[in-house]
């Protein structure tokens, strides 16, 4: 019997590993691609998807014709009645054949929804855009970046951050990024929220408490 339940013990510790790794390599899987794809698409059309402000006349886009960005050389959130380019930069790629799935955004649409932005595996929306949401609070640079979505635990992201970077989510091109409120740091008097263990550039992935809402993202420039 007890070597049964050992056994049975084993097999689901095994079983949990597999799912982890697999969703290690979606997550790896997704930055690379729309890493490989907004490269390609600024290679050949000289400005980033999104803010390409020459979409409507070269890009065969469904509803027709395609968006314009501004061109200002940002892909930016829409602000006081601007198109939101984060959102527009996922039909841009489609469009031009980046991207094997249909994204489309319609004229007015400022929310991420399943039919314009694609998801991570915990069901989180990625995001391209320019901003200093990633590395610790202090950071003030601003970037563009990918961010991988939220809903994913500290676990994984540390094992993705291990892979393809230099394991800490405070420095390198792949680093911490904040999602639905919860900064990086444990929050005061400890409790639920901590994606690290500290508010730093020399922080650590909170692997131990393991948080289940955490996001992240590939720096770009």
């Amino acid at each position: 019997m007890v070597v049964i339940v050992g056994l049975m013990v084993q097999m689901v510790i095994t079983g949990q590993q597999l799912i982890q790794n697999a969703r290690v390599r979606d997550i790896m899987a997704q930055q690379s691609a729309v890493e490989t794809a907004v490269m390609a698409f600024q290679d050949r059309y000289h400005q980033l998807p999104g803010d390409y402000a020459g979409a409507s006349d070269n890009i065969p886009c469904d509803p027709s014709p395609c968006m314009n960005g501004n061109g200002n050389g940002h892909v930016e959130a829409g602000t006081a009645g601007a198109i939101h380019e984060e959102i527009l930069a996922w039909q841009h790629l489609y469009a031009a054949g980046y991207l094997s799935i249909s994204y489309r955004m319609l004229t007015g649409e400022t929310t991420a929804t399943p039919l314009n932005t694609p998801r991570n595996v915990f069901g989180g929306y990625l995001e391209l855009g320019y901003d200093a949401n990633w590395g610790y609070s202090g950071n003030g640079a601003t970037r563009h970046n990918i961010k991988t979505g939220n809903y994913v635990t500290a676990a994984v992201l540390g094992e993705v951050d291990r892979k393809i970077d230099d394991g800490q989510p405070g420095s390198g091109r792949f680093q911490f990024s904040r999602y639905a409120g919860f900064g990086a740091a444990p929050p005061a008097g400890g409790g639920a929220g901590a994606c690290t263990d500290a508010d730093t550039a020399m922080a650590s992935w909170d692997v131990k408490a393991n948080y289940d809402n955490c996001g992240a993202t590939t720096l770009l420039y």
